[in-house]
């Protein structure tokens, strides 16, 4: 069956009844496990496309109802929708028509990218996905080249300029003119009239999606480049009308908050970030150095210290792993029962346990389950990460308590 919405792609709004309306469940999007409840609407038409051909489906109104997904089941477009309706009761649809028109920029685009790569290059498209930032081609060839892409770009855009119509014409399944248009051949459940799309002069393709009438209407591609796809093949990369003006806009506004920060003109940009990195880079080696002194003069400060007990505890905000071993090595841990820790001081942050061997093998489980973290040792020491350093008093005092009893037992 073809729909309103392909005989007439511009219409946004649409007069019709309901044929059937029966109770239906949509799946969450996202990856979420729960379902959405709801009704599964047949009209006797409609111009909300549903998803095929690679294209998204549309959104919009029934009366006053919004239309969260539209599918195809066989001939029928069958609209999800939260509210009951009526078999037989007159509606009027009105189209996201934002929403819509991304989509047949899009797809209109696909359709001259295809044919010209296909013209200049002998590149065949074997799929394409129309994503919600950006739209991809994937090309039977291993590999395009700057100025290939460059060249392709420069055609299309030229296409665009000539204002070449774009014509959608409808043939019988047995016409044999359909044999001779490029198409990836009909689903199994098509149904009707097959939908040939034709920009004129250069391209004749089977499909069933909605389409700008003019290449005009697209006003402007821009090919963003390529990516490595599956194997031997390339992923091209696009934008197509409205897309290119908000990317544009939103480049804009990014060099306009670049120059406002870095304090010099857009061209200028790239070198200042490069000389930040460099001083980040280096403020980051001197910071390091120091906390590594810092670590080795704390360790000094606690030996040096007559009435030094036998546990060490320590907390540092802005240490890391290699700053609590170095306090362990230089201290030692023969002796000495060290409970040190990094990072924020009441969540998440980094803790080692060192001593001896018996005592850390012991204690080291019971100081991860105390800062709800886990953690692994070997060698009289016992390192891991934790969610609740606001806890680190109570492994200090199961700590104090346990060299209490060795003492006494001494």
């Amino acid at each position: 069956m073809v729909f309103q919405c392909q005989r007439d792609s511009w219409a946004r709004q649409f007069a019709t009844r309901v044929a059937s309306c029966r109770p239906a469940e949509l799946p969450a999007e996202g990856g979420a496990k729960e379902t959405l409840r709801g009704f599964h609407v047949v009209l006797e038409d409609t111009i909300l496309f549903p998803e095929g051909g690679g294209q998204p489906d549309d959104r919009g109104l029934i009366d006053d109802i919004p239309v969260l997904r539209v599918t195809r089941q066989g001939p029928a477009a069958l609209h999800f929708v939260q509210t009951p309706l009526e078999p037989g009761s007159a509606v009027l649809l009105t189209l996201d028509w934002e929403r819509r028109f991304d989509h047949m920029q899009q797809h209109s685009g696909q359709h001259l990218i295809t044919a010209l790569a296909d013209l200049m290059f002998g590149f065949k498209t074997t799929s394409w996905e129309l994503g919600h930032q950006r739209t991809v081609i994937e090309l039977d060839t291993p590999s395009v080249t700057a100025e290939q892409v460059e060249a392709l770009e420069k055609n299309v855009n030229e296409k665009i300029r000539a204002r070449i119509p774009v014509v959608v014409r409808e043939h019988s399944e047995d016409d044999p003119e359909i044999e001779t248009v490029r198409s990836r051949g009909l689903p199994d459940n098509h149904t009707g009239p097959v939908r040939i799309i034709s920009i004129e002069g250069i391209d004749d393709n089977m499909c069933c999606g909605t389409h700008v009438s003019n290449l005009s209407d697209l006003q402007v591609i821009k090919l963003l480049g390529t990516e490595k796809g599956k194997k031997n093949k390339t992923n091209l990369v696009f934008l197509a009308g409205n897309r290119v003006l908000k990317s544009v806009e939103r480049s804009h506004s990014i060099e306009k908050a670049l120059t406002s920060l870095l304090k010099n003109g857009a061209e200028e940009h790239v070198e200042a970030v490069k000389r930040l990195q460099n001083s980040v880079k280096l403020l980051q080696k001197n910071n390091l150095n120091l906390l590594r002194d810092l670590a080795v003069l704390t360790a000094q400060n606690f030996k040096s210290n007559p009435g030094r007990g036998r546990v060490f505890v320590l907390h540092r905000k802005d240490g890391d792993s290699e700053f609590m071993n170095i306090i362990a090595n230089e201290i030692g841990t023969e002796d000495t029962l060290l409970f040190l820790t990094v990072g924020d001081e009441k969540t998440a942050g980094l803790f080692l346990l060192a001593g001896p061997s018996e005592v850390v093998e012991k204690l080291g489980p019971r100081v991860a389950e105390l800062l709800e973290g886990k953690g692994a040792g070997k060698r009289g020491r016992f390192q891991g990460k934790a969610t609740r350093m606001s806890r680190r008093a109570e492994v200090q005092a199961l700590l104090q308590d346990f060299i209490g009893h060795q003492t006494l037992e001494e």
